[in-house]
């Protein structure tokens, strides 16, 4: 039950002054459904307004705030022609307020003639005159903002303005309770942070408030650990079911390689683990193409041989029915029965599914998150295995430990190289292993970057290795921060490539539904199709040896980690791959010209992960690098990586001091898991 002196932070954002109808759709596209969510919302930036008393030449190119009036009106006589309102300053001086789509009787209500407004925005010159386009805003001088003052500016979505957004977090504020202190003592003396509700108000007033930011960001990070511990704690204080298998499958199982040393190395740390009565809690860490599949399938057939069933849960269907063919083919011939569930899954092969996972009929089931929707029952289930789950976070691996008599052992793999001083961010409560070396046969990717001025180029190459049987994957970036102008620019370059190769030209996006997604893909593996355009959903998990060749569109666009990925998709096969990365042509900025340089020169993943952090900051990396990786809303990426080992050693110091949180902090604790972590803070404390 959450703490009471919560409830006016979690109350419904329409309890706000001014928030109707019209104001909850942009506040929903935000991600804001309620108080705490205004609170939390941070701003990024400021203006500082110059006032200006009159118009002057000099200031063309700054944000100034000055009183027009206006004096006459020039309406667009079509839709696409803007509406030009003259005003005129106190000196006489003129200048336009320009408007784009904006209605006649809109601008002319906002604006009536002779009646003074305050008004702010970016100065501009348009051949001799003066102009204002779109201000910022236009307010009756009795509503206008105190000359000077610094105005934050938050992130935005249409139909939302930063004065809105301000105005609202404003009342936010001054609804949040003054709570009790979480933090140690020592540490925010040392630290100089102000409290929490302080701190709250002084971030939302002055963005460059860096002691405020800092602490809000310190809250997030600790609250995070702690539940990480909790997780841990609960896991292990519960007895699991040891699992000793005696390796009559695995001696049956006919490998394509011998395992490297790290893959050995690896299987036995979780034979070990598995044989415990304590549940196994381990991350697996391997870059793309280094054989994390095979570790899986060796830890699922300890379970089998043990009597116990594995689940394997991916991300996608794409990579579910991918790791369920895979397995097939590996088992084939052995006495191990596989199945595979989805959330497409329906009728009677879904039931007889489910009479098989609960009879124990079934040794492995894979599949999406339906493996563990309520009505899905294991007569058994001993492992699970996850893999590339990024949304797999502290709540649902508590949700995971409640699908068994006993907690099951637990392994979750990512193909993302994770930088040493991240890990415990996202996994903290889990003990990692390493896959750092490459089955035998693999070799490097090519990676060549090329100027997007010279595409006519690129497709020529496409043509002759198409021409010698070879397949490839042409990949579109995000180019805005939409899904439609992402899926406009693969169906557009899916057509210029189809009116060249015709039907061998096939797409796939994030906005297809699964069996039309599933069919293209399946056109590809087979050969049929022969380049598969794409937007990032290619980015985890698509297996096609034959696939040699990978164009990026935009390539300055990516993250160096996404790139990465990306780039994984070719070279898994024993032959010669080219990841051909196309930059924007023209000059680039400092980080985008390192990170390309990093691609063309090495393939580890795991330096370009920490090179990532290098170049992004932590705060980037965990929050917007791919879609649902772990968030830090608050944490700054400077001093992100300092703050994650100072809250672990602080919440380790709670937890061995007061494990139940039943102390004065532990209370105060518990509040800040309700505040950050609510999805788990529930399960977490539901013996308080």
């Amino acid at each position: 039950m959450r703490p009471a002196i919560l409830n006016p932070l979690f109350a419904e954002v329409t309890v706000l002054k001014g928030v109707g109808a019209g104001l909850a759709k942009p506040l929903e596209r935000l991600g804001i459904a309620r108080v705490v969510d205004v609170a939390f919302h941070l701003p990024t930036g400021w203006i500082d307004r110059l006032p200006r008393e009159e118009l002057d030449v000099a200031d063309a190119g700054r944000v100034i705030a000055i009183t027009l009036t206006p004096v006459s009106y020039r309406m667009g006589g079509s839709a696409r022609s803007p509406a030009r309102v003259q005003a005129v300053d106190a000196g006489g001086n003129y200048v336009s307020l320009v408007y784009f789509g904006g209605s006649s009787a809109w601008v002319k209500k906002l604006l009536p003639l002779n009646e003074p407004r305050r008004v702010s925005g970016k100065l501009e010159t348009y051949g001799q005159e003066l102009q204002i386009v779109h201000p910022d805003y236009v307010v009756p001088l009795e509503e206008a903002p105190a000359a000077g003052e610094r105005e934050a500016i938050y992130p935005l979505t249409e139909g939302m303005t930063s004065r809105r957004l301000a105005a609202l977090a404003a009342q936010a504020v001054e609804r949040a309770p003054d709570l009790p202190e979480w933090i140690e003592p020592s540490l925010k003396a040392t630290r100089g942070w102000p409290g929490w509700k302080e701190a709250l108000a002084r971030i939302h007033a002055d963005p460059a408030d860096a002691k405020a930011r800092e602490r809000l960001a310190y809250d997030e990070v600790f609250a995070n650990q702690l539940a990480l511990l909790l997780v841990r704690g609960e896991a292990r204080s519960k007895r699991g079911v040891p699992l000793v298998g005696e390796g009559r499958l695995r001696q049956q199982l006919r490998l394509p390689y011998a395992p490297t040393g790290a893959q050995a190395r690896t299987i036995a740390e979780i034979e070990g683990d598995m044989a415990q009565a304590q549940p196994m809690l381990r991350l697996l860490q391997g870059d793309v193409g280094s054989g994390k599949t095979l570790v899986a399938l060796m830890a699922l057939l300890i379970a089998a041989e043990a009597g116990a069933q594995g689940a394997l849960l991916a991300p996608t269907e794409i990579l579910a029915r991918q790791h369920f063919e895979t397995l097939q083919r590996m088992l084939a011939g052995l006495p191990v029965s596989v199945a595979i569930l989805t959330g497409r899954d329906k009728g009677r092969a879904r039931e007889a599914t489910l009479m098989g996972l609960a009879d124990g009929s079934i040794d492995i089931l894979v599949g999406t998150h339906a493996i563990f929707q309520e009505g899905v029952s294991y007569r058994k289930l001993g492992l699970v295995v996850v893999d590339e789950q990024h949304r797999f976070g502290v709540a649902q691996r508590m949700m995971l430990q409640a699908k068994a008599e006993r907690p099951p052992h637990l392994l979750v793999m990512t193909a993302t190289p994770i930088p040493r001083t991240l890990t415990l961010a996202q996994y903290g409560e889990m003990d990692v292993s390493r896959l750092d070396e490459m089955p035998p046969g693999r070799q490097p990717i090519e990676t060549r970057v090329i100027s997007d001025d010279r595409l006519d180029e690129v497709v020529d190459a496409l043509a002759r290795h198409l021409s010698n049987e070879g397949q490839a994957y042409w990949v579109c970036p995000l180019v805005e921060e939409s899904e439609k102008s992402d899926l406009a620019a693969a169906e557009a370059r899916a057509a210029a490539l189809q009116a060249r190769f015709g039907d061998r030209v096939g797409l796939v996006h994030g906005r297809m539904k699964g069996p039309e997604k599933d069919a293209v893909m399946a056109r590809f593996a087979a050969g049929q199709v022969a380049v598969l355009v794409a937007t990032t959903v290619i980015e985890v998990g698509v297996d096609v040896p034959n696939a040699t060749l990978i164009v990026i569109e935009h390539a300055d666009r990516f993250g160096l980690a996404q790139l990465h990925q990306l780039r994984g998709r070719v070279g898994r096969g024993g032959g010669r791959s080219v990841c051909l990365l196309l930059r924007t042509a023209g000059p680039l900025g400092e980080t985008s010209r390192a990170r390309l340089a990093l691609m063309r020169e090495t393939n580890d993943g795991f330096r370009i992960a920490e090179e990532d952090l290098r170049l992004r900051g932590a705060g980037e990396m965990l929050g917007t690098r791919q879609s649902g990786e772990q968030q830090f809303r608050l944490a700054p990426p400077e001093t992100f990586a300092e703050l994650i080992g100072m809250a672990n050693g602080d919440a380790r110091l709670l937890v061995d001091r007061d494990g139940g949180l039943e102390g004065e902090r532990g209370q105060a604790a518990r509040i800040a898991l309700y505040l950050f972590e609510r999805d788990a803070a529930v399960g977490l404390l539901r013996a308080g």
